[in-house]
């Protein structure tokens, strides 16, 4: 992996960042838990009782957008996202460093972008009902935007580690 390059750990905005990744890990994890009893209880209501819920595969899909979402977002918090980490650590140290300020920057854009687009899309489908239960069509994309929103926030405190850290060549 690339060495890390966030805020001081002393910092205090390093220490709620910290909270904040570890709650989004939490509440990931709540959800691919809350996924397998949902999933289990259709197994059981639809072989057992054979009286299949309805409700099952909306929640189902929204805690798997949860989990999904929020554990990307989590990723980028810990550094532990898809990465070319074997060629940078080839890279000569001026062209390592252009790439260190460079990817926070592009999962920053990315982060904003499926915010903003997860955001329009949940206002435009809220006045329509999912089939099954009482939630909106549009609900899986709360999910999305939250993420998207912390992936550009993790993003950017990367960057602003990258901006802090020694330039090529000195206390390396």
């Amino acid at each position: 992996m690339s060495e890390d390059t966030t805020l001081s750990s002393d910092g205090a905005p390093r220490r709620a960042l910290d909270r904040l990744a570890d709650v989004v890990i939490a509440v990931a994890a709540i959800a691919l838990f809350g996924l397998v009893v949902v999933q289990g209880w259709q197994v059981f209501a639809r072989y057992v009782i054979n009286d299949s819920p309805s409700w099952t595969e909306p929640v189902t899909l929204l805690l798997l957008s949860i989990a999904m979402s929020l554990g990307a977002a989590a990723g980028v918090h810990t550094n532990r996202h898809f990465g070319f980490f074997l060629l940078q650590d080839h890279m000569r140290p001026a062209i390592r460093r252009l790439v260190d300020l460079v990817v926070p920057l592009i999962v920053l854009s990315i982060g904003a972008v499926l915010a903003w687009w997860g955001a329009v899309l949940l206002l435009d489908g809220l006045h329509i009902k999912a089939a099954g239960a009482r939630l909106p069509q549009s609900i899986n994309y709360l999910p999305l935007s939250i993420g998207g929103a912390l992936m550009a926030l993790f993003s950017l405190d990367r960057f602003i580690g990258a901006l802090r850290a020694a330039p090529a060549g000195e206390g390396r």
